[in-house]
Protein backbone atom coordinates (compact mmCIF):
# COMPACT_ATOMS: atom_id res chain seq x y z
CA UNK A 1 0.00 0.00 0.00
CA UNK A 2 1.05 3.57 -0.71
CA UNK A 3 1.50 6.54 1.62
CA UNK A 4 2.54 10.15 1.13
CA UNK A 5 4.45 11.74 4.02
CA UNK A 6 4.26 15.54 4.33
CA UNK A 7 7.81 16.38 5.38
CA UNK A 8 8.35 19.85 3.94
CA UNK A 9 7.53 22.03 6.94
CA UNK A 10 10.03 24.67 8.08
CA UNK A 11 9.19 24.27 11.75
CA UNK A 12 9.45 27.92 12.75
CA UNK A 13 7.83 27.32 16.16
CA UNK A 14 10.23 24.44 16.82
CA UNK A 15 13.32 26.57 16.14
CA UNK A 16 14.40 26.51 19.82
CA UNK A 17 14.86 22.76 19.34
CA UNK A 18 16.10 22.51 15.75
CA UNK A 19 17.93 25.90 15.67
CA UNK A 20 17.11 25.96 11.96
CA UNK A 21 19.88 23.43 11.34
CA UNK A 22 17.63 20.44 10.60
CA UNK A 23 14.17 20.09 9.05
CA UNK A 24 11.38 19.64 11.63
CA UNK A 25 10.73 15.95 10.81
CA UNK A 26 14.37 15.19 11.68
CA UNK A 27 13.99 16.37 15.30
CA UNK A 28 14.86 13.40 17.49
CA UNK A 29 12.39 11.41 19.53
CA UNK A 30 14.27 9.11 21.94
CA UNK A 31 17.40 9.33 19.83
CA UNK A 32 15.88 8.81 16.38
CA UNK A 33 14.25 11.28 13.98
CA UNK A 34 10.49 11.60 14.36
CA UNK A 35 10.26 10.85 10.65
CA UNK A 36 12.03 7.52 11.17
CA UNK A 37 9.44 6.49 13.73
CA UNK A 38 6.70 7.43 11.25
CA UNK A 39 8.34 5.42 8.46
CA UNK A 40 8.75 2.36 10.66
CA UNK A 41 5.18 2.65 11.92
CA UNK A 42 3.89 2.85 8.35
CA UNK A 43 5.84 -0.28 7.47
CA UNK A 44 4.37 -2.15 10.44
CA UNK A 45 0.87 -1.17 9.28
CA UNK A 46 1.51 -2.46 5.75
CA UNK A 47 2.34 0.81 3.97
CA UNK A 48 5.63 0.03 2.28
CA UNK A 49 5.54 2.29 -0.82
CA UNK A 50 6.30 5.77 0.49
CA UNK A 51 6.78 9.20 -1.03
CA UNK A 52 8.02 12.19 0.98
CA UNK A 53 7.20 15.78 0.07
CA UNK A 54 10.27 17.93 0.77
CA UNK A 55 10.99 21.66 0.95
CA UNK A 56 13.20 22.71 3.88
CA UNK A 57 16.74 21.25 3.88
CA UNK A 58 15.62 18.33 1.71
CA UNK A 59 19.02 16.68 1.28
CA UNK A 60 19.22 15.80 4.97
CA UNK A 61 16.11 13.67 4.64
CA UNK A 62 17.20 12.15 1.32
CA UNK A 63 20.62 11.21 2.67
CA UNK A 64 19.26 9.71 5.89
CA UNK A 65 16.54 7.53 4.35
CA UNK A 66 17.92 6.87 0.86
CA UNK A 67 15.79 4.32 -0.98
CA UNK A 68 14.24 3.17 2.32
CA UNK A 69 15.40 -0.44 2.13
CA UNK A 70 17.01 -0.48 5.58
CA UNK A 71 13.62 0.54 7.01
CA UNK A 72 11.69 -2.16 5.14
CA UNK A 73 10.09 0.23 2.63
CA UNK A 74 10.71 1.89 -0.73
CA UNK A 75 11.19 5.67 -0.50
CA UNK A 76 10.56 8.25 -3.19
CA UNK A 77 10.72 12.06 -2.92
CA UNK A 78 9.09 15.12 -4.45
CA UNK A 79 10.55 18.59 -3.94
CA UNK A 80 8.33 21.68 -3.67
CA UNK A 81 9.94 24.53 -5.57
CA UNK A 82 7.44 26.89 -3.91
CA UNK A 83 4.90 26.32 -1.11
CA UNK A 84 1.90 24.35 -2.35
CA UNK A 85 -0.02 23.74 0.88
CA UNK A 86 -0.79 20.27 2.20
CA UNK A 87 -3.17 19.18 -0.58
CA UNK A 88 -1.09 20.89 -3.26
CA UNK A 89 2.02 19.05 -2.11
CA UNK A 90 0.19 15.73 -2.34
CA UNK A 91 -1.11 16.66 -5.81
CA UNK A 92 2.53 17.14 -6.76
CA UNK A 93 2.98 13.40 -6.07
CA UNK A 94 0.29 12.29 -8.56
CA UNK A 95 2.81 10.39 -10.67
CA UNK A 96 3.56 8.33 -7.55
CA UNK A 97 -0.03 7.82 -6.35
CA UNK A 98 -1.41 7.13 -9.82
CA UNK A 99 -4.94 5.74 -9.80
CA UNK A 100 -4.65 4.13 -6.37
CA UNK A 101 -6.07 5.16 -3.04
CA UNK A 102 -3.32 6.06 -0.57
CA UNK A 103 -2.60 7.33 2.93
CA UNK A 104 -1.46 10.86 3.82
CA UNK A 105 0.37 11.46 7.09
CA UNK A 106 2.43 14.25 8.60
CA UNK A 107 6.11 13.57 9.10
CA UNK A 108 6.27 15.66 12.27
CA UNK A 109 3.66 14.06 14.53
CA UNK A 110 4.21 11.37 17.13
CA UNK A 111 1.64 8.59 16.92
CA UNK A 112 1.05 4.88 17.37
CA UNK A 113 -2.51 4.84 15.95
CA UNK A 114 -3.58 1.67 14.15
CA UNK A 115 -3.55 2.92 10.57
CA UNK A 116 -4.82 -0.45 9.34
CA UNK A 117 -8.12 0.26 11.10
CA UNK A 118 -8.39 3.56 9.24
CA UNK A 119 -7.66 1.86 5.93
CA UNK A 120 -10.23 -0.89 6.51
CA UNK A 121 -12.90 1.71 7.32
CA UNK A 122 -12.00 3.64 4.17
CA UNK A 123 -12.31 0.59 1.96
CA UNK A 124 -15.61 -0.43 3.53
CA UNK A 125 -17.25 3.02 3.36
CA UNK A 126 -16.09 3.99 -0.12
CA UNK A 127 -15.74 7.59 1.05
CA UNK A 128 -13.90 10.26 -0.90
CA UNK A 129 -11.79 10.91 2.21
CA UNK A 130 -11.49 8.99 5.47
CA UNK A 131 -9.79 10.96 8.22
CA UNK A 132 -8.27 9.72 11.46
CA UNK A 133 -9.76 11.51 14.46
CA UNK A 134 -8.40 11.59 17.99
CA UNK A 135 -10.12 12.50 21.25
CA UNK A 136 -8.31 15.43 22.89
CA UNK A 137 -9.00 16.93 26.34
CA UNK A 138 -7.82 20.40 25.25
CA UNK A 139 -8.74 20.69 21.56
CA UNK A 140 -8.52 24.47 21.18
CA UNK A 141 -5.32 24.38 19.12
CA UNK A 142 -6.70 21.93 16.58
CA UNK A 143 -9.38 21.56 13.95
CA UNK A 144 -12.45 19.88 15.42
CA UNK A 145 -14.53 17.48 13.34
CA UNK A 146 -18.26 16.92 13.89
CA UNK A 147 -19.63 13.59 12.64
CA UNK A 148 -23.10 12.07 12.48
CA UNK A 149 -24.24 8.76 13.98
CA UNK A 150 -22.73 6.85 11.03
CA UNK A 151 -19.38 8.60 11.30
CA UNK A 152 -19.73 10.83 8.26
CA UNK A 153 -18.36 14.37 8.58
CA UNK A 154 -20.94 17.11 8.89
CA UNK A 155 -18.85 20.17 9.78
CA UNK A 156 -15.44 21.48 10.83
CA UNK A 157 -14.48 23.94 13.55
CA UNK A 158 -10.99 25.39 13.18
CA UNK A 159 -9.35 26.20 16.52
CA UNK A 160 -12.55 27.40 18.24
CA UNK A 161 -12.76 29.11 21.66
CA UNK A 162 -14.10 27.01 24.52
CA UNK A 163 -17.61 28.43 24.22
CA UNK A 164 -17.83 27.01 20.67
CA UNK A 165 -16.42 23.54 21.42
CA UNK A 166 -19.04 20.87 20.64
CA UNK A 167 -16.79 17.81 20.36
CA UNK A 168 -13.42 16.52 21.55
CA UNK A 169 -12.54 14.86 18.22
CA UNK A 170 -9.66 16.59 16.45
CA UNK A 171 -8.31 16.23 12.94
CA UNK A 172 -4.93 14.45 13.11
CA UNK A 173 -3.95 15.24 9.52
CA UNK A 174 -3.94 11.52 8.68
CA UNK A 175 -6.17 10.70 5.70
CA UNK A 176 -7.02 7.86 3.36
CA UNK A 177 -8.10 9.16 -0.03
CA UNK A 178 -7.68 8.73 -3.74
CA UNK A 179 -8.11 10.21 -7.23
CA UNK A 180 -11.75 11.18 -6.63
CA UNK A 181 -10.83 13.59 -3.83
CA UNK A 182 -7.62 14.80 -5.49
CA UNK A 183 -9.51 15.77 -8.66
CA UNK A 184 -10.83 18.76 -6.66
CA UNK A 185 -7.27 20.03 -6.07
CA UNK A 186 -5.98 22.47 -8.70
CA UNK A 187 -2.67 21.93 -10.48
CA UNK A 188 0.46 23.67 -9.18
CA UNK A 189 -1.44 26.07 -6.89
CA UNK A 190 -1.29 26.42 -3.09
CA UNK A 191 -4.16 24.36 -1.68
CA UNK A 192 -4.76 23.06 1.83
CA UNK A 193 -6.67 19.97 2.96
CA UNK A 194 -8.53 21.47 5.93
CA UNK A 195 -8.96 25.03 4.67
CA UNK A 196 -9.66 24.41 0.98
CA UNK A 197 -10.30 20.81 -0.07
CA UNK A 198 -12.59 19.55 2.68
CA UNK A 199 -15.08 22.46 2.50
CA UNK A 200 -15.15 22.00 -1.27
CA UNK A 201 -15.87 18.28 -0.89
CA UNK A 202 -18.66 18.96 1.61
CA UNK A 203 -20.24 21.51 -0.75
CA UNK A 204 -20.07 18.98 -3.60
CA UNK A 205 -21.80 16.32 -1.50
CA UNK A 206 -18.76 14.03 -1.50
CA UNK A 207 -18.86 11.64 1.51
CA UNK A 208 -16.12 12.10 4.10
CA UNK A 209 -15.78 9.63 6.94
CA UNK A 210 -14.27 10.36 10.36
CA UNK A 211 -12.81 7.42 12.30
CA UNK A 212 -11.87 7.92 15.97
CA UNK A 213 -8.74 5.88 16.67
CA UNK A 214 -7.49 4.71 20.05
CA UNK A 215 -3.83 5.20 20.87
CA UNK A 216 -1.39 8.07 20.99
CA UNK A 217 -1.18 11.13 18.75
CA UNK A 218 0.57 14.46 19.31
CA UNK A 219 1.64 17.26 17.00
CA UNK A 220 5.23 18.17 17.93
CA UNK A 221 5.11 21.59 16.28
CA UNK A 222 6.23 23.54 19.36
CA UNK A 223 8.86 22.84 22.05
CA UNK A 224 6.29 22.04 24.75
CA UNK A 225 4.61 19.35 22.64
CA UNK A 226 7.98 18.06 21.45
CA UNK A 227 9.37 17.53 24.95
CA UNK A 228 6.05 16.08 26.15
CA UNK A 229 6.18 13.51 23.33
CA UNK A 230 9.70 12.51 24.39
CA UNK A 231 8.53 12.01 27.97
CA UNK A 232 5.50 10.05 26.81
CA UNK A 233 7.72 7.79 24.71
CA UNK A 234 10.10 7.29 27.62
CA UNK A 235 7.25 6.46 30.00
CA UNK A 236 5.61 4.10 27.52
CA UNK A 237 2.45 6.11 26.81
CA UNK A 238 3.64 6.48 23.23
CA UNK A 239 4.62 3.08 21.91
CA UNK A 240 7.66 3.01 19.64
CA UNK A 241 8.15 -0.70 18.87
CA UNK A 242 11.42 -0.23 17.03
CA UNK A 243 12.99 1.38 20.13
CA UNK A 244 11.66 -0.99 22.75
CA UNK A 245 14.04 -3.30 24.53
CA UNK A 246 13.50 -6.87 25.61
CA UNK A 247 13.01 -7.19 29.37
CA UNK A 248 16.18 -8.25 31.17
CA UNK A 249 16.46 -11.76 32.57
CA UNK A 250 15.85 -12.06 36.30
CA UNK A 251 18.41 -13.92 38.34
CA UNK A 252 17.43 -17.38 39.52
CA UNK A 253 15.04 -18.00 36.64
CA UNK A 254 15.25 -19.13 33.06
CA UNK A 255 14.16 -16.74 30.32
CA UNK A 256 11.08 -17.91 28.41
CA UNK A 257 11.36 -18.95 24.79
CA UNK A 258 10.85 -16.28 22.17
CA UNK A 259 7.25 -15.68 21.15
CA UNK A 260 5.89 -14.64 17.78
CA UNK A 261 3.90 -11.61 18.99
CA UNK A 262 4.72 -8.86 21.50
CA UNK A 263 2.94 -5.78 22.81
CA UNK A 264 3.67 -3.21 25.53
CA UNK A 265 1.01 -1.99 27.96
CA UNK A 266 1.66 1.36 29.70
CA UNK A 267 0.73 1.44 33.39
CA UNK A 268 1.12 3.87 36.30
CA UNK A 269 2.64 1.07 38.42
CA UNK A 270 4.36 -1.97 36.91
CA UNK A 271 4.69 -3.80 40.20
CA UNK A 272 1.08 -3.27 41.29
CA UNK A 273 -0.23 -4.37 37.89
CA UNK A 274 1.92 -7.51 38.09
CA UNK A 275 0.52 -8.20 41.58
CA UNK A 276 -3.03 -8.01 40.20
CA UNK A 277 -2.21 -10.27 37.25
CA UNK A 278 -0.37 -12.76 39.43
CA UNK A 279 -3.28 -12.96 41.87
CA UNK A 280 -5.64 -13.79 39.03
CA UNK A 281 -3.42 -16.29 37.19
CA UNK A 282 -1.49 -18.08 39.91
CA UNK A 283 -4.35 -20.50 40.54
CA UNK A 284 -4.42 -21.29 36.82
CA UNK A 285 -0.89 -22.68 37.10
CA UNK A 286 1.19 -19.67 36.10
CA UNK A 287 4.94 -20.02 36.50
CA UNK A 288 6.50 -17.09 38.40
CA UNK A 289 10.20 -17.86 38.06
CA UNK A 290 10.76 -15.28 35.30
CA UNK A 291 7.95 -12.82 35.24
CA UNK A 292 4.60 -14.52 34.75
CA UNK A 293 4.25 -17.40 32.26
CA UNK A 294 1.02 -19.28 31.62
CA UNK A 295 1.11 -22.21 29.22
CA UNK A 296 -2.55 -23.25 29.65
CA UNK A 297 -3.88 -20.76 27.05
CA UNK A 298 -3.63 -20.89 23.24
CA UNK A 299 -0.14 -19.80 22.22
CA UNK A 300 0.94 -19.38 25.85
CA UNK A 301 1.46 -15.99 27.47
CA UNK A 302 4.46 -14.38 29.13
CA UNK A 303 4.16 -11.10 31.04
CA UNK A 304 7.00 -9.15 32.64
CA UNK A 305 7.64 -5.52 33.65
CA UNK A 306 9.78 -3.41 31.33
CA UNK A 307 13.05 -2.41 33.00
CA UNK A 308 13.26 1.01 31.34
CA UNK A 309 9.69 2.39 31.28
CA UNK A 310 6.39 2.29 33.13
CA UNK A 311 4.90 -0.57 31.12
CA UNK A 312 4.63 -4.36 31.04
CA UNK A 313 5.63 -6.52 28.10
CA UNK A 314 3.26 -9.26 26.93
CA UNK A 315 4.28 -12.03 24.56
CA UNK A 316 2.36 -14.92 22.98
CA UNK A 317 2.30 -17.08 19.88
CA UNK A 318 -1.43 -16.39 19.48
CA UNK A 319 -2.58 -12.83 18.59
CA UNK A 320 -6.07 -13.44 20.00
CA UNK A 321 -4.62 -14.46 23.36
CA UNK A 322 -2.42 -11.39 23.33
CA UNK A 323 -5.40 -9.11 22.70
CA UNK A 324 -7.39 -10.68 25.54
CA UNK A 325 -4.59 -10.19 28.04
CA UNK A 326 -3.94 -6.66 26.78
CA UNK A 327 -7.58 -5.79 27.50
CA UNK A 328 -7.29 -7.38 30.95
CA UNK A 329 -4.14 -5.38 31.68
CA UNK A 330 -5.77 -2.14 30.51
CA UNK A 331 -8.76 -2.76 32.77
CA UNK A 332 -6.58 -3.51 35.78
CA UNK A 333 -4.26 -0.59 35.03
CA UNK A 334 -7.14 1.89 34.82
CA UNK A 335 -8.11 0.80 38.32
CA UNK A 336 -4.59 1.53 39.54
CA UNK A 337 -4.87 5.15 38.37
CA UNK A 338 -7.68 5.81 40.86
CA UNK A 339 -6.51 3.52 43.64
CA UNK A 340 -5.11 5.13 46.81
Amino acid sequence: MKAVILAGGRGTRLAPVTHGAIPKPMAELLGRPVLEHIVRHLAECGFTELCCTLACLPEQIRQYFGDGRRFGVSMDYRLEQRPLGTAGAVKNCRDFTGGDDFLVISGDAACDLDLRELWRAHEKAGAAVTMALHAHDAPLSYGLVVTDSRGFVRSFLEKPPWEQVVTDLVNTGIYALGPRAMSFVPERLPFDFARDLFPRLLSAGQPMLGVPLEGYWRDIGDPGSYYRANLDAWEGTLRLPEAESVPSQASGGQAPAAYACRIYCPTPSRARLMRSLTAGLMEAGADLSHGLTLAAVPGGIHIAPCPDRSAVCMESDDPATLRKFEQLAKKLSSGLETAP
